[in-house]
């Protein structure tokens, strides 16, 4: 079974795929996490320590190619492992990034998602962005505005994919936060044990 965490900046995507590794494996289950970043909080940085401004296509080809090369890798594994796969963000996130950027979704992204195994399940985590850019400042590693935080959260939201995900609210602490995505692909035909290739559900919780 392959699980996806989506959100926006902030929203704890990875605080929460390590907290739902743990919480299956404390159920006696298999789990494992695979990361599908893109390099961006990176380029971010040393984009600023530079103080250059990255035209928007030059830093989207860059993180396409690397979000890509690390969603297959991903796949890979997954099918070789016999459990629960958390994928910490997947190519949602380069789609809703475009958005933001002023860029079209183009053919490949998509064709790419729709010809990989459907996920269980893609849990979105969403966060209102002012306590997203609280969280961004608190922790000190990066930054974001809370424009482009807002913009990010409406690309989401305008994904055409963006219906079959189950929605979550990721204001809550990272051990309930697993919890509640643990019950929510609980509902899922097939239950723990399914080939990870079943349609996702709408859901809120």
């Amino acid at each position: 079974m392959i699980i996806v965490l989506t959100g926006i900046d902030g929203s704890g995507k990875s605080t929460a795929a390590r907290a739902l590794v743990q919480a299956v494996r404390a159920r006696g289950g298999k789990a494992m996490l695979l990361s599908n970043h893109a390099g961006r909080r990176t380029m971010s940085v040393l984009a600023a320590r530079m103080g250059v401004q990255l035209p928007p296509r030059a830093t989207d080809a860059v993180e396409t190619l690397l979000r890509v090369s690390n969603v297959l890798v991903s796949h890979l594994r997954a099918q070789c492992f016999d459990g629960v796969v958390v994928m910490d963000r997947h190519l949602h996130c380069q789609l809703a990034l475009r958005t933001t950027k002023g860029l079209p979704r183009g053919r490949f992204l998509p064709w790419l998602l729709a010809a990989l195994p459907r996920p269980a399940a893609v849990v979105h985590l969403d966060l209102e962005p002012a306590e997203a850019h609280r969280r961004i400042a608190a922790r000190g590693t990066d930054s974001e505005t809370l424009a482009d935080l807002s913009a990010f959260r409406d690309a989401y939201a305008g994904l055409p994919e963006f219906g079959s995900f189950v929605q979550v609210d990721a204001s809550l602490p990272a051990a309930e936060l697993a919890q509640r995505v643990l019950q929510a692909v609980a509902t899922l035909q097939g239950g723990p044990g399914d080939s990870g290739k079943d349609a996702a559900v709408t859901n809120r919780i």
